[in-house]
C-alpha cells in the first residue's frame, strides 16, 4: 500500500511538472526574466519542505528523516522523467540547480544519521522523546497513566546513562561528539518542554498524572547536559576563550565542493588562499613604506588602529561611508542602484552578546555597527576600538550595504526570488567581497591607511580558508586559527577568539568562512573574461547577475555566456590562473 502510495505521489509530480511546463508566461513577476517554466515545482517543492518542517519538530525524529527522504526521492524522479533537451536555457539552469540541491540535501540525511550514531551511546532515551512528539504531532490520543510511567522511566535513563560514563561502563567520547550532543540535548530538552505543555492543564487527568514525572526528566535532562557540557566538553558556564568545533573530513569536504559547483581539492584551495595571503603581504609592505615604517606591517596596522573615532561618532562615520560608496557606483556607471534600494537600508547598533561573535559588522538590509558599549571592560572597549578604527570600516561598510549585500537582497527579493532556494555563499560573500577587488583595482583606495585598512580585510579572507580548511581537514585545532589571525593579519586577540568561535561555532556551513575569497575570485575571473574583454559592460555585467539569483557562480557563468548544458553536467571551470588546470 505504501509503495502505490509513492508511485501514485510521484506520478501526480511528474503530471504537474509537464502541466507546468505548458502554462502561459504571463506569471512572471519581472517583464525582464526569461521565463522558467520549472519554477511552480520548484516554488511547490518549497511550501513542501516548510510544511513538513514544522510538522515534524522533533529533529531527531527517524520519522522525520524517512519522510524527508522520500518527499526528495518523489521530486528527483519526477525531474528525471523530463526531457532535459526540450527544456529552454534558463530552465535547464534550474534543472541542474534543483538536482544539485536535492541530492546535497539526501546526503546531508545521510550525515545526520551519522552523527547521530556517533552520539548515540550519551543518549540512548533520544527516541522516546522524539516519539512522544511525533505522537503529538499526529494527535494520537494518550494515555496519561502510561505517559507518567514513560517520564518515569526516561528520568531513571538519563540519570544511569551520566552514571554510566562516570563508572566507565560507557566510553567518554571525543571532545567534538560530547559538543555536538551537549546542543543535541538541549534540543531535546525543548521538544520535550513542548510536548508536556500542549497536554499540560488543558488536560486535568494529564496533569494530575504527569507534572512531578515531568519535572523529574526536564531536571535530570538538564543537569545530563550539563554535566556533558562541563565534564565532558570542558566548557564551563563563563567560559569566552574555548572554542571546539566539529571538523567533517577531506571526503564530505569533497562533496561540499562538488555541490558548491567547485572543481579543486582542499588543498588545491589552502594553496590559492596561500598565494592570495602572499599577494597582501607585499601590498601591505608597499602601504607600509608610504607611512614610514619600512616593511614591519604590523606597525602600520597597529599605527592605523589607534586612528578611532570616539564614542557616539561611529554612526555617522559609517553614513559618510555608505554615501561614498553609492555615489562612486552611480558616478561611474557600474551597477543599476535602484532609488528603492538607496533609500531604504537602515543602521542599528550591536549589543555587547552578539559582537562576541560578530565584532566588527553584520550587514544586509540593516547595518549592524559593533563599537563599544559602557558595560564592557576597559580591555575589550580599547579592543572594539581599535578594530573598528575608520581605515578598516571603510572597505567593511560598502561589502554591506551597496553595492554588496543590502544590493544582493533588495534584487533577489524582485528577481527570481524562486531561486532562494539555492542560496550560496560564494555567490552571497563573494559578490560583496568581489567588490573590495574591484575598487582596490579602480584606485577606490588611496592613501596607505585606507590601503591598510583594505589589506586587512583581504588578507583576512585568505586566512579564512587556510585556517578553516586546515581545521576541517583534521590538520589544525582551533588555538591555532586564531594565532594566525593574530600573528599574521593583525586581529585583536578577542576579535581573533570571535571570529574563530563563529567559523566553528555550527551556525554556518564548513564552507562558509572560505566563500567570501573563492566566489570572489570566480566574479573577478568571470569579470576579466567578460568584461575586460568588452563583451559586457560593467553595469550589464553586475546588473545580469543581481537579476540570476543568489546561485553558484558556475552557474552564473553558464548563464552569461549561453554556455551549452547537459542533464550530467559536472563543473570544470578553473578560475584560477595562477594553479595550473
Amino acid at each position: 500500500m505504501k509503495k502505490t502510495a509513492r508511485y501514485l505521489t510521484a506520478f501526480l509530480i511528474v503530471c504537474l511538472l509537464q502541466s507546468t511546463l505548458v502554462l502561459a508566461q504571463s506569471n512572471q513577476t519581472n517583464a525582464e526574466e526569461t521565463p522558467s517554466r520549472i519554477r511552480g515545482v520548484i516554488e511547490r517543492f518549497g511550501a513542501d519542505v516548510g510544511a513538513f518542517n514544522r510538522l515534524y519538530s522533533a529533529q531527531t525524529s527517524a520519522n522525520r528523516a524517512e519522510r524527508f527522504r522520500q518527499l526528495y526521492g518523489e521530486y528527483m524522479s519526477s525531474l528525471e522523467r523530463l526531457n532535459f533537451d526540450s527544456l529552454n536555457h534558463d530552465e535547464q539552469v534550474d534543472y541542474l540547480l534543483f538536482a544539485n540541491h536535492l541530492r546535497r540535501e539526501t546526503r546531508e540525511l545521510d550525515r545526520e544519521k551519522a552523527q547521530f550514531e556517533e552520539m548515540a551511546a550519551l543518549m540512548p532515551f533520544a527516541r522516546t522523546i522524539s516519539d512522544l512528539e511525533d505522537q503529538r504531532r499526529r494527535l494520537e490520543s494518550i494515555d496519561p497513566a502510561k505517559t507518567a510511567a514513560l517520564l518515569d522511566t526516561l528520568a531513571r535513563q538519563i540519570v544511569e546513562t551520566q552514571k554510566g560514563i562516570e563508572g566507565g561502563k560507557i566510553a567518554k567520547p571525543k571532545r567534538t561528539v560530547a559538543n555536538r550532543a551537549a546542543r543535541t540535548l538541549a534540543g531535546l530538552r525543548q521538544t520535550l518542554r513542548g510536548w508536556f505543555n500542549f497536554h499540560n492543564l488543558y488536560d486535568p487527568m494529564f496533569t494530575w498524572w504527569n507534572k512531578k514525572p515531568y519535572e523529574a526528566a526536564d531536571d535530570a535532562l538538564n543537569k545530563y547536559t550539563a554535566y556533558v557540557t562541563t565534564k565532558l566538553v570542558g566548557i564551563s558556564a563563563d567560559d569566552r576563550t574555548t572554542i571546539i568545533g566539529d571538523p567533517i573530513g577531506r571526503e564530505a569536504l569533497i562533496e561540499e565542493l562538488k555541490f558548491e559547483m567547485i572543481p579543486y581539492t582542499p588543498e588545491e584551495l589552502v594553496q590559492i588562499a596561500n598565494k592570495e595571503f602572499e599577494w597582501c603581504i607585499a601590498e601591505f609592505k608597499k602601504a607600509s613604506r608610504e607611512m614610514g615604517f619600512g616593511d614591519d606591517y604590523m606597525k602600520a596596522i597597529e599605527a592605523v588602529k589607534q586612528k578611532y573615532v570616539e564614542p557616539g561618532k561611529q554612526p555617522e562615520l559609517i553614513r559618510d561611508f555608505a554615501r561614498e560608496a553609492i555615489d562612486y557606483v552611480k558616478k561611474n556607471d557600474l551597477v543599476t542602484v535602484p532609488k528603492a534600494a538607496e533609500e531604504t537600508w537602515r543602521m542599528e547598533m550591536m549589543s555587547p552578546e552578539r559582537q562576541l561573535v560578530a565584532p566588527f559588522f553584520l550587514g544586509g538590509e540593516t547595518i549592524l555597527v559593533a563599537y563599544p558599549t559602557d558595560g564592557m571592560t576597559q580591555e575589550q572597549k580599547m579592543m572594539s576600538l581599535r578594530g573598528n578604527n575608520p581605515h578598516f570600516a571603510r572597505a567593511v561598510t560598502h561589502h554591506e550595504l551597496i553595492p554588496g549585500h543590502h544590493l544582493q537582497g533588495f534584487m533577489t527579493s524582485r528577481y527570481r526570488p524562486y531561486r532562494r532556494m539555492f542560496s550560496t555563499p560564494f555567490w552571497t560573500e563573494g559578490w560583496a567581497l568581489y567588490w573590495e577587488f574591484l575598487l582596490w583595482d579602480r584606485g577606490f583606495v588611496k592613501t596607505p591607511e585606507d590601503k591598510i585598512g583594505a589589506l586587512f580585510w583581504r588578507s583576512h579572507r585568505a586566512a579564512r580558508i587556510i585556517f578553516s580548511l586546515n581545521f576541517h581537514l583534521g590538520e589544525w585545532t582551533p588555538e591555532q586559527c586564531v594565532d594566525l589571525l593574530v600573528n599574521k593579519v593583525g586581529h585583536e586577540r578577542e576579535n581573533a577568539l570571535a571570529e574563530v568561535r563563529r567559523s566553528f561555532a555550527g551556525d554556518y556551513g564548513p564552507l562558509y568562512q572560505m566563500a567570501y575569497m573563492m566566489g570572489g575570485l570566480q566574479f573577478y575571473s568571470l569579470h576579466h573574461d567578460l568584461v575586460d574583454s568588452k563583451k559586457m559592460t560593467d553595469r550589464n555585467f553586475h546588473d545580469a547577475i543581481l537579476k540570476e539569483g543568489g546561485i553558484p557562480v558556475e552557474m552564473v557563468r553558464a548563464i552569461l555566456t549561453k554556455q551549452k548544458l547537459s542533464r550530467d553536467q559536472v563543473p570544470k571551470w578553473r578560475y584560477y590562473s595562477g594553479l595550473a588546470n
